[in-house]
């Protein structure tokens, strides 16, 4: 007799991008989309499906792969990489392309919350944007970083000194016609005013 208890919440379905020239030829292994997956499935407690996308540090790639995956009906997109001041890096110019609304904060957000460990932070050029009803968000490249920025920062107790980006994505999905995501307060507390709370039982 099966007794598992059905997941509440509404599934979801998440774009994953790593840009890298090197891992996308074979050259090393990509950390970028487990690295994604890892934290997603600890962050959220709804049913994920994940459409991971390993591509070259190309404009014109990046961009047909972010268009592709918002039509896929994917709520929210993360890429990885590509995103410093190199010749190579251009994934903010092909996620800026692909945008019909700009999300400035997330990106000062990340470069806040990366100053507390390396001053080359403010090299990072991330951006975040609204393309039709999906949230598209470029993140650092390296895994430990990823964490730092999604999360925020947490004093020796573990409480949060400063908020992690995260905790901004699920009410912004809300508000743009999104499915509702629940984050697990463990990993990274989402803010909703309370009138955009909602209650799901099994």
């Amino acid at each position: 007799m099966n007794t598992t208890t059905p997941n509440p919440y509404p599934a979801v379905k998440i774009g994953v991008v790593s840009v890298s020239d090197r891992a996308s030829t074979g050259v090393y292994v990509d950390k970028g989309l487990p690295a994604l997956q890892e934290w997603l499935g600890r962050a959220l407690k709804n049913p994920l499906q994940f459409e991971p996308r390993l591509i070259p540090d190309e404009q014109a790639a990046i961009q047909a792969a972010l268009i592709e995956l918002v039509d896929a009906g994917c709520a929210l997109v993360l890429t990885t990489g590509g995103t410093g001041p190199a010749l190579r890096d251009v994934t903010p110019e092909a996620t800026l392309a692909v945008a019909h609304k700009e999300m400035p904060g997330f990106g000062e957000q990340m470069r806040q919350i990366s100053l507390n460990f390396v001053p080359t932070a403010i090299l990072s050029r991330q951006v975040a944007v609204i393309r039709k009803q999906s949230l598209i968000i470029n993140l650092p490249g390296q895994p430990k970083s990823i964490a730092e920025t999604l999360e925020g920062l947490r004093d020796a107790d573990g409480k949060s000194v400063v908020p992690g980006i995260f905790s901004a994505v699920p009410y912004c999905i809300d508000l743009i016609g999104g499915p509702y995501l629940e984050a697990d307060e463990a990993v990274c507390k989402a803010f909703r005013p309370k009138m955009a709370i909602r209650s799901f039982t099994a």
